[in-house]
């Protein structure tokens, strides 16, 4: 199985500056503010706050401003009254496109989503439009020490992992999305290193672009949906070759 950076827009990034890293936290941060909220700010306790602060710091994100924005979220300070909304649409020549958003004010949001699809030559669609091209998977990303396949293989076998991924200086673990957590603190207690542990959408089927138009309306539709604050996540089934060289 390739490794779902090649579809996942939104991702880490080592050499990243510093304004994509503040962009980075400000959608894991809004991510966190919600996790704190319904499940308490107490990492040992809420799994998915755990996942989140080893995503901010992989991110290179300081610790002080976790604290400070768990702290503000536990506290009440933060008012924002953040929804879930899933977007599906078609790119040019049919590409799926999936946008995960957590916003504050959907009418903004769909405003700014429906105006990239019209703009880069696609359309946004109605709910479950393109889901169904895509199965969610649990993917655990950990940093790759020089395993051996063998190792790998045993430790994702034994983890309750399905298949697992060597992206240069990481390894990603894919399982069952109902299997997320599980697979991740089998991993911890292996002694591996966690870099992320999320649900990711993945293509059943991918999909290539020929002409050059449509590849560059494909990439300004992704680069304008990954800059928008309220968009924490874009899924879509383009195979790239140029994205796969890069990583």
């Amino acid at each position: 199985m390739s490794g779902h950076s090649k579809w996942s827009t939104i991702k880490r990034k080592k050499e990243a500056t510093d304004q994509a890293r503040a962009k980075i936290f400000t959608k894991i941060g809004r991510e966190m503010t919600v996790c704190v909220k319904e499940g308490g700010p107490d990492p040992t306790t809420n799994a998915k706050l755990r996942d989140l602060i080893a995503k901010a710091k992989a991110n290179n994100v300081p610790s002080d401003n976790i604290d400070r924005l768990i702290k503000k979220a536990s506290g009440g300070e933060d008012k924002s009254d953040y929804i879930s909304i899933v977007y599906e649409g078609y790119g040019p020549n049919g590409i799926a496109v999936i946008v995960e958003t957590l916003t504050d004010n959907k009418n903004r949001t769909a405003g700014d989503v429906r105006h990239y699809f019209d703009k880069f030559g696609g359309n946004l669609g109605t709910s479950g439009c393109v889901s169904f091209m895509f199965t969610s998977r649990g993917i655990v990303e950990v940093e790759n020490n020089g395993y051996d396949e063998d190792k790998l293989m045993e430790d994702c076998v034994e983890s309750g992992a399905d298949d697992y991924s060597i992206e240069d200086d990481t390894v990603e673990f894919i399982s069952a999305a109902a299997d997320l957590h599980a697979v991740r603190d089998a991993l911890t207690e292996k002694g591996y290193t966690i870099l992320s542990a999320e649900t990711a959408q993945i293509p059943d089927n991918y999909v290539t672009l020929t002409d050059e138009e449509s590849i560059k309306k494909m990439n300004l539709l992704l680069e304008h949906l990954e800059d928008n604050d309220d968009v924490q996540n874009v899924w879509h089934n383009w195979e790239n070759p140029e994205a796969a060289e890069e990583e």
